[in-house]
């Protein structure tokens, strides 16, 4: 009876550890469940796009708002009995400050160097 029990009991040792442990037992189970959860959300997402999509096709379908409102905002259509104003605001004019500070920057040197007693003797 004795050998008979431990036989049993190594059984259920083995067998939990397939159960527990192996690759094909709790763990996969597990990732398997996951990548379900994963794919069924990514498939409600791509549901509602599809959804979106189908509707806009029956509006197109059957409708010209759809059609003139998508070459309004893709193609810039203008109707025929409207008017298209364009307002170019004017680029403010660059002041002249900053020119003639660059001039005097850039002249300075040259006239310092004429200024000094041996540039004079040079010039002469």
């Amino acid at each position: 009876m004795r050998i008979f029990a431990a036989i049993l009991g190594v059984a259920l040792v083995l067998l939990q550890y397939r159960l527990w442990v192996s690759d094909q037992g709790v763990r996969e189970l597990d990732r398997l469940q996951t990548a379900i959860d994963a794919q069924s959300a990514a498939n409600q997402t791509q549901a509602a796009r599809n959804r979106q999509l189908a509707a806009e096709v029956a509006d197109l379908k059957v409708g010209m708002a759809a059609v003139e409102e998508r070459a309004r905002s893709e193609l810039g259509m203008i109707g025929s009995n409207e008017t298209f104003y364009q307002v170019v605001r004017p680029s403010a004019p660059a002041t002249a400050a900053p020119a003639i500070a660059a001039t005097a920057a850039i002249a300075a040197p040259a006239v310092a160097a004429i200024a000094t007693p041996a540039a004079a003797a040079q010039v002469e």
